[in-house]
């Protein structure tokens, strides 16, 4: 394990042209990368060829949370909130941070006020709007909260949702289940793959940089996920699990015990690095990620440190397209 707990064990150099932009029209038309960890080969395929890849009878267990507009932008004022916990109190990261002072109240616009009760030693601000957030003014200033290496505008926004996107809750989509059409489900299902729907609500926590160098310091904050009694006994009875996403495997993982699931709802901050021995997930779906970061880490606990360098090593090479909008793997 020497030498694969180390921050810089995680970095990699990416050509910025690689750093997709923009979806692949249609969906299902990104690439596909299969990696056999029982045969170390790689297969360079499409996504709408997933089905001819995926074990037999597997169970396909996706995320099913969307995105919601968590970014409120007023002029040359961000509240970007990370957490609501009434329908006028907000946990939020803001800027410009001088402008948000504790026991300050801001005007934004259109009559609508921000009250900053506190601010926490990372900067998160508690706010206090003077209307709810459900109210039809804040309606313009919403704007749906794309990574920063994406430059994106709300037109995109439905295609940073997943055809199955159902509870709202998430700061950033479960970008493993945007390559899915609902044809293609429907055929995946014809062929004898289930599915089942869980939640995980995305928390920028995922995303946060890991700054120790030694990784098994960083802790994740929570994120909350259910499931429900029907998915329970669905999974409880699969022979085989394939997740959609870090997301879904976060979730998965999340149940004590093999294959113990029981309906319920709850909150994780599981973080999974090499040494993780799995128990609920026996095969993935997952796009490229970024440099040093957790959901990296997961993919070598997952897929082993030195083939998760030389497949990204390939895909780098076959310049397939990375991050949130780019292509996807397929780990079997």
């Amino acid at each position: 394990m020497a030498g694969k707990l180390s921050l810089s064990d995680y970095d990699y150099i990416l050509p910025e042209k690689l750093i997709a932009q923009t979806p692949a029209m249609p969906r299902d038309h990104s690439r596909l990368l299969v990696y056999n960890r029982k045969t170390g080969t790689i297969t360079d395929a499409r996504f709408y060829e997933i089905g001819s890849y995926l074990t037999p009878g597997t169970t396909l267990v996706m995320n099913n949370s969307r995105v919601e507009k968590a970014r409120l932008l007023f002029d040359n004022r961000e509240i970007f909130i990370t957490h609501t916990h009434n329908s006028t109190t907000v946990d939020a990261m803001v800027r410009p941070g001088r402008k948000f002072k504790a026991g300050k109240i801001v005007e934004l616009a259109d009559g609508i006020t921000a009250e900053v009760i506190s601010v926490a030693e990372d900067g998160l601000r508690r706010i206090v709007f003077n209307r709810p957030l459900d109210h039809a003014s804040f309606e313009p200033y919403r704007h749906t909260p794309f990574p920063p290496y994406i430059k994106a505008d709300e037109e995109l926004a439905e295609r940073y949702q997943t055809v199955f996107a159902k509870p709202e809750g998430s700061k950033a989509a479960p970008t493993a289940g945007l390559h899915f059409t609902n044809e293609l489900l429907d055929n995946l299902r014809k062929g004898g793959i289930q599915t089942a729907e869980v939640t995980l609500h995305v928390g920028l926590g995922t995303f946060a940089p890991v700054k120790n160098d030694d990784i098994t310091e960083h802790k994740l904050h929570s994120e909350s996920w259910h499931i429900s009694e029907k998915v329970a006994e669905k999974l409880g009875n699969a022979s085989h699990i394939t997740a959609v996403g870090t997301t879904s495997t976060r979730t998965l993982e999340s149940v004590p015990g093999k294959r113990n699931f029981k309906a319920g709802s709850g909150e994780t901050d599981i973080f999974i690095y090499p040494g993780y021995q799995f128990r609920n997930t026996d095969q993935m779906v997952t796009n490229f990620h970024l440099p040093k970061s957790t959901l990296l880490m997961m993919i070598a606990a997952f897929m082993g440190y030195d083939e998760m360098r030389r497949v990204y090593e390939h895909a780098i090479r076959e310049e397939y397209r990375f991050y949130s909008f780019g292509d996807a793997m397929l780990i079997l």
